[in-house]
């Protein structure tokens, strides 16, 4: 394919991911909606009809077979639902969640030929027959206008139906609207009356006071009185009347006559919603066509205008904006060095001109860095409504009854992070659900809802962003976890008997470790919390665990903002640089030798009434001990709630880095996140601060006595 195919699939790759997520969000919303026992609100099924519309469009334009055949089956379904030519089932819905799953499969699939569940979701589609409507509202035991039944599309009809048989009363809304503000304003009454109950339709109520202004009837279905109606919507250019009943019905409304309507029949009928940008030039009090509300020609040259301001960018693209802004950095650091050395020479003159240069160029080049990151920041929601796929699925398979709770979903972070915590949330949530969530009997022989909840909760603190993910389950059990880890050889049985039961529950995150004897579907092979913990490092994350028998389990996540461009520290150690982000760094001071005490086989700094486990990075790291500066520094990093301090020979200051990866050959290396290009072209590697102080805790450990042996 060329370049320019490529650029057009990766487009369509992009608006399909879309176009399913707000299927899967509107499918929820009505899973919901029935599940609470309220109205099912008709827009999240119009929601759903558009999104597989456009999508059935898309495929077909871009030759994809799997995806064209899906969306055609699943309009048609769609479509009956909206009709109520068929009923919004359990088995419907779950076939409906299928589907979803199944287009992650074709846009995920690198050929086409391997994406398997497209035939049988096909096959089950097509064997759904759809149910018979008993509808029979009455639509002639109400006084309303003929001409305006005559022109109900079918959708309408069928909502007016519903409403019917519901025993909604109806109102017919007057308004009147200037021609110019026709869009805000037939939206702002939409909004105002939707709490009410649903507008059918609405449509010109005939000839206005002048050329510029024109009236719609907007007919409402609502459960609510007349004086609420009139309080919410009657105006100076407004009015609501009743629409009665009548006291003798005469016949069935299938005997309506029906006149030519005015506007198109057909199966798959708009919404009314969204017929307001057509109205105005369809209309005019004087037989003549009325001008458009935003001003354009009759010609609809103002159609081609888009109406969305955003534009989709490959978050590569920005990585390799990035790296210009990276050698940008680089020559900033020249230039300030050059000004340094002209200052040096005498040359007062010239320093100070390329002092106000380089000024300049680091406050533009801190606008590029600050730009380019708030492109890169995207919701959290975008993981999180994921998970809530993932816990309906998880919880039908395991027979279990499970809600999730989200807060903070606006809260933002880099777009590459979120696309990684894909994998450690659902790990989370499957186990939480698997091992925490208790059956429904069982939970209520001890007093719990039947209902398990999982509670996610984000937010921004400082330069990081913490996800807490929280369950009411049956919490860990500490003495099962160390009796697999004897079992696997993980702790020796007398060194389990001196874990504190911190350290016993943190034994989850070992290889290999798991407390169900029989490996199922969803999990017990020990491989789930291990590759959380890995993989929310490799992010330069950490991971905190707490857990109370019966009230349950909490998992706290605390991720960087971004890893694209951060702050960093730079530290000598030996004759090797170092660079730590500062958004680690809680305080750095002078070492005092004096201050160092001994416990237990550790160093640990006395300061402020309190202890900091101390690591010298020269052992750590193996490094010539014989030329030892006399002052040394200690730099406090944290990841979570736990500190460490590392000690370093000097420091060289702060400096904004990005961070590259080290590669393959040293990828599993220990302490590291990556390295970077300084700005006098010096490589520094960048010091992983949670890897940093799990080592020196593994380390120390071991030197007590071997607490911990290697698992895996």
């Amino acid at each position: 394919m060329t370049e320019g195919g490529d650029k057009a699939r990766a487009e369509f790759l992009s608006e399909a991911q879309e176009l399913i997520e707000n299927l899967s969000r509107n499918l929820l919303s009505l899973e919901q909606s029935r599940s609470g026992g309220g109205r099912v609100d008709p827009e999240h099924l119009n929601e759903a009809f558009r999104s597989v519309h456009t999508l059935k469009s898309l495929s077909g334009l871009f030759g994809d077979k799997h995806m064209s055949q899906l969306s055609h089956r699943l309009e048609d379904l769609l479509d009956d639902l909206r009709l109520g030519r068929q009923n919004l089932s359990d088995a419907v819905l779950d076939l409906l969640f299928t589907s979803v799953d199944v287009y992650w499969q074709i846009l995920t699939s690198s050929d086409a030929q391997e994406v398997r569940g497209v035939q049988e979701i096909l096959d089950r589609l097509e064997k759904l027959a759809p149910a018979t409507s008993n509808e029979s509202g009455d639509l002639e035991s109400y006084e309303i206008d003929q001409g305006l039944l005559a022109v109900l599309t079918e959708y309408e009809e069928h909502r007016l139906l519903v409403s019917v048989k519901q025993g909604l009363e109806l109102y017919l809304v007057r308004v009147q609207f200037d021609l110019v503000t026709l869009d805000k304003a037939l939206t702002e009454i939409k909004d105002k009356a939707k709490p009410f109950g649903e507008v059918i339709t609405y449509l010109p109520a005939g000839e206005a006071a002048s050329p510029e202004v024109i009236e719609l009837d907007l007919l409402l279905a609502s459960g609510s009185p007349l004086s609420e109606i009139e309080a919410a919507l009657a105006g100076p250019r407004s009015s609501v009347r009743q629409i009665q009943r009548k006291k003798r019905p005469t016949r069935s409304s299938k005997a309506l006559p029906r006149p030519l309507p005015t506007r198109t029949r057909n199966a798959t009928a708009t919404p009314p919603d969204v017929h307001a940008t057509s109205m105005p030039g369809a209309v005019g009090p004087d037989g003549t066509e009325a001008p458009p509300a935003d001003g354009t020609t009759a010609g609809g040259v103002g159609l081609l205008r888009s109406v969305s301001q955003t534009v989709r960018v490959d978050i590569h693209k920005l990585d390799e904006l990035m790296n210009v802004v990276g050698k940008l950095a680089v020559l900033r650091g020249g230039l300030t060095e050059l000004t340094d050395n002209a200052r040096s020479e005498g040359h007062r003159r010239l320093a100070s001109q390329l002092w106000q240069l380089s000024h300049k160029f680091e406050r533009s080049l801190r606008e590029l860095q600050s730009g380019i990151l708030e492109v890169r920041m995207v919701p959290l929601a975008q993981v999180f409504e994921r998970l809530t796929r993932i816990v309906r699925k998880t919880g039908r398979d395991l027979n279990k009854d499970v809600r999730l709770v989200v807060t903070g979903a606006e809260t933002e972070i880099d777009k590459l992070i979120v696309e990684e915590l894909s994998d450690p949330l659902m790990h989370i949530i499957r186990n939480a659900i698997d091992h925490g969530i208790e059956d429904a009997e069982e939970r209520k022989r001890i007093g719990k809802p039947a209902v398990g909840t999982i509670a996610l909760n984000a937010f921004q603190k400082g330069n990081h962003v913490v996800i807490e993910a929280e369950d009411d389950g049956r919490g860990l059990n500490s003495d099962s976890l160390l009796d697999r880890a004897i079992q696997l050889g993980a702790i020796a049985e007398h060194e389990a008997k001196e874990l504190s039961r911190a350290d016993a529950l943190n034994l989850v995150f070992l290889p290999g470790l798991s407390t169900r004897e029989k490996a199922s579907a969803v999990s017990g092979r020990g491989v789930g919390m291990d590759v959380v913990k890995t993989n929310i490092a490799k992010l330069g994350g950490s991971i905190e665990l707490e857990s109370e028998p019966v009230i349950g389990t909490k998992i706290t996540l605390t991720l960087p903002l971004t890893r694209a461009i951060v702050t960093a520290l730079l530290v000598q150690v030996g004759d090797g640089m170092f660079a730590i982000p500062l958004t680690s760094i809680s305080e750095v001071n002078a070492l005092e030798e004096s201050q160092i005490r001994m416990i237990d086989r550790t160093e640990v700094l006395s300061r402020r009434g309190s202890s900091l486990e101390l690591c010298r990075l020269r052992q750590l790291f193996q490094l010539p001990s014989d030329d030892e500066p006399a002052r040394q520094f200690v730099v406090e990093v944290m990841a979570g709630t736990r500190h460490l301090g590392l000690v370093v020979d000097a420091l060289q200051g702060q400096q904004d880095i990005i961070i590259r990866p080290l590669g393959r050959s040293l990828h599993s290396v220990r302490g590291f996140s990556g390295a970077s290009e300084l700005a006098d072209e010096r490589i520094a590697l960048v010091l992983d601060p949670g890897a940093l102080i799990e080592e020196a805790s593994a380390g120390n450990t071991r030197e007590r006595g071997g607490r911990i042996r290697a698992a895996g």
